[in-house]
């Protein structure tokens, strides 16, 4: 069984040209700095079929390997903030599986304790 993050955006208004080259270059930057080349990154949906209101919409699944968790978690919870930055008036939806992930103006997406180093190293470790 595997745990998958989600995330979308809506909003009355659609992409304009700027925000739709926006979200391509932080997709493309999110790839290009991803660490992992066996595992799952940030996916964007195709739009074509999508909800009339919805912006950006896409998956994530989460590695196996523990040690791989929070790295891929981080990076990918990162470029979901940056995207959440870069389109002003939309509401989002972050969550993995049932369990919503919390938004805070200064970190962006994150759980609690999840960039806390001493429990990375710990995870690294198993």
């Amino acid at each position: 069984m595997s745990v998958s993050l989600y995330y979308c955006a809506s909003r009355a208004a659609p992409l304009t040209d700027a925000e739709t080259a926006t979200v391509e270059r932080i997709v493309a930057a999110h790839r290009a700095s991803f660490p992992y080349e066996d595992q799952e990154s940030l996916y964007l949906y195709d739009s074509e079929g999508s909800r009339p209101d919805e912006v950006v919409a896409g998956s994530t699944k989460m590695p196996f390997d523990p040690g791989k968790v929070l790295p891929v978690l981080d990076h990918v919870l990162g470029s979901v903030s940056e995207l959440r930055r870069a389109l002003p008036g939309a509401e989002w939806h972050v969550h993995m599986d049932d369990l919503d992930v919390p938004w805070d103006e200064t970190e962006g997406y994150a759980f609690p304790g999840m960039r806390d180093p001493d429990l990375a190293a710990e995870l690294g470790g198993l």
